[in-house]
């Protein structure tokens, strides 16, 4: 049996392999309960990119925390109590600009909520055998379109056919602010599923591309003229840096 305990281990990474396996293949046949799993997880990467704070840091040094004295019930109230700061800074910040310089802004924190993003949207849609997407790849016209208005950005799905890879179709994400995301799937003739995230970053920000993993999934991703780009597979890296030079390649290609 799978329980609420369970499920937050998991997204802490608090389990042991045969437990997390347990509840991997909970997943798997709960879609509804993954995709909860997987907003937990994009949280969990912006709770952490806030604890970068100054200001945080000074809240948690006058806080003294206590080391946990009766397991992970006890160590999940002190985060959450660490969290509520975090929620209180935001929320007191924003009206005097110290939202604007807050960690969100910094390359390390980006890349760390875009990587986040990408496996957990992978983790939860690519396993999906029935509804992976929400609009098919034969609707190529209206799904650009579609995603292009809700991002406000010029959007293709990028054309892997010539390294193997269909396009499935595409999806609307939600990133942890509340913005829109893109997510493009693709399989090969192995049907193995591969995703392509593009969301919105800061303005005109930039970030080299870096790597990412997380159980059987491998990952690449960098951030160009503000948006960031992810591709996640259960591949190696080799093929996914080739994947990451076709995309990138596209949009040298078409200047955006």
């Amino acid at each position: 049996m799978i329980d609420e305990d369970d499920l937050h281990g998991y997204v802490d990474d608090q389990l042991d392999s045969v437990k997390r396996l347990m509840v991997e293949r909970y997943l798997h046949g709960n879609p509804d309960v993954a995709q909860r799993v997987a907003s937990y997880t994009v949280q969990r990467a912006a709770l952490r990119s806030a604890y970068d704070s100054p200001v945080i840091a000074d809240l948690i040094s006058a806080r003294r925390l206590p080391r946990p004295t009766d397991g992970r019930r006890q160590f999940r109230r002190i985060q959450w109590e660490v969290a509520a700061a975090v929620v209180l800074v935001f929320g007191v910040g924003a009206a005097g600009g110290w939202f604007l310089h807050a960690p969100w802004d910094r390359p390390k924190s980006a890349v760390a909520l875009l990587a986040q993003q990408a496996l957990a949207s992978h983790a939860v849609y690519a396993a999906d055998r029935r509804h992976p997407i929400e609009v098919s790849g034969a609707a190529l016209d209206d799904l650009q379109q579609w995603l292009s208005d809700r991002l406000g950005s010029q959007l293709l799905p990028p054309d892997l056919s010539t390294l193997g890879y269909k396009l499935i179709g595409g999806r609307l994400l939600a990133t942890e602010r509340g913005n829109p995301a893109a997510l493009f799937m693709y399989d090969d003739a192995r049907f193995q599923r591969l995703s392509v995230v593009i969301r919105p970053m800061v303005s005109r920000s930039h970030a080299p591309q870096f790597d990412m993993s997380q159980n059987t999934m491998n990952g690449c991703g960098w951030i160009e003229n503000g948006l960031g780009y992810a591709v996640v597979a259960e591949m190696s890296d080799s093929e996914l840096d080739r994947v990451a030079k076709q995309i990138k390649a596209e949009v040298s290609k078409r200047g955006i």
